[in-house]
């Protein structure tokens, strides 16, 4: 195994597509501990551990601009109030070691079905920035994942940033696991209410061969929401409603059964998941703007 040791980000590119086979190695948190198992032996690792421009991020006015690399201690520490699904979701990365190494890039790249960022990336709405000695893209949150353990990246594609949307409104995430530390997911949600488009977005881990969207119970609840006045007169979400979306979480689900957990249990997992997040959510958001509206109705 060859270890290509670029010390920019120009290097790295032209690395990338000189062998576009090299493995990159930012964290290192997932791709060693397949190499330590034996269960992948790359021919080339390309680490971009040196590479600054990985750890920056920007806040924007709508949008902040994630470094690949940017460890998720400092996603917790410096962008709980733009991005909250995310820093949630990266309180659950494994430990505190794990958290200083990794960053959302990896888990990006990995593209594995229980990464933790996942959820909560669908659900705030993104897209992600790539780049090759050929030029960048922008590749939606929604058209990355193709399949079980791939996304969109071309050969000679690296992963820069991701581009997210700053929150409007409260989100959540949570996953079931084994044990509280130090766990794959046996499944994950996030739910990002989006007052500014008075829309709901969500996502879903680990019950799946790929993140996906619970885009029937998204449909479901903008309905409801918008048909009921609840974005204008701040009304407590009724059980029913409740309910109905998580049944709707749920049937997004393809799960498998393996040794963390059953399909059935995946499927009745996020149900549960997706009704009680809509009760914080819409309650944080009722605390924040909707209780003034409902006390002028």
């Amino acid at each position: 195994m060859d270890f290509l040791r670029p010390a920019s980000w120009e290097e790295a590119l032209a690395a990338k597509a000189e062998f576009p086979t090299a493995v990159p190695i930012a964290g290192g948190t997932d791709i060693m501990v397949e190499i330590n198992f034996d269960h992948r032996r790359p021919e080339y690792l390309l680490d971009l551990g040196r590479i600054e421009l990985l750890r920056e991020w920007e806040v924007g006015e709508e949008v902040t601009k994630l470094g690949a690399s940017v460890p998720y201690t400092q996603i917790m520490e410096n962008l709980r109030t733009t991005l909250p699904g995310l820093a949630l979701a990266s309180h659950t990365v494994a430990s505190p070691q794990i958290r200083n190494r990794g960053g959302v890039g990896g888990n990006l790249g990995c593209a594995s079905p229980a990464g933790d960022s996942h959820p909560a990336l669908l659900a705030a709405g993104c897209e992600v920035e790539v780049e090759s000695v050929r030029g960048s893209r922008m590749i939606p949150i929604d058209a990355f994942y193709t399949g079980v353990k791939r996304n969109a990246l071309a050969a000679d594609e690296l992963i820069k940033s991701v581009h997210i949307k700053n929150a409007t409104g409260p989100q959540q995430y949570s996953k079931v696991g084994t044990r509280n530390a130090m766990v794959i997911a046996v499944c994950g949600f996030g739910l990002a209410l989006h007052p500014d488009t008075r829309t709901v977005r969500t996502g879903i881990g680990s019950a799946a061969p790929t993140p996906v969207r619970a885009k029937a119970a998204e449909e479901f609840l903008n309905a409801a929401l918008d048909e009921g006045g609840f974005w204008d007169n701040g009304k407590v979400i009724t059980p029913s409603i409740a309910k109905q979306f998580g049944e709707l979480a749920s049937a997004a689900c393809n799960p498998i059964d393996d040794v963390r957990g059953t399909a059935k249990y995946r499927r009745h997992a996020v149900g549960i998941l997706a009704r009680r997040q809509l009760v914080w959510t819409w309650e944080q958001y009722r605390g924040t703007n909707g209780r003034s509206l409902e006390g002028a109705a």
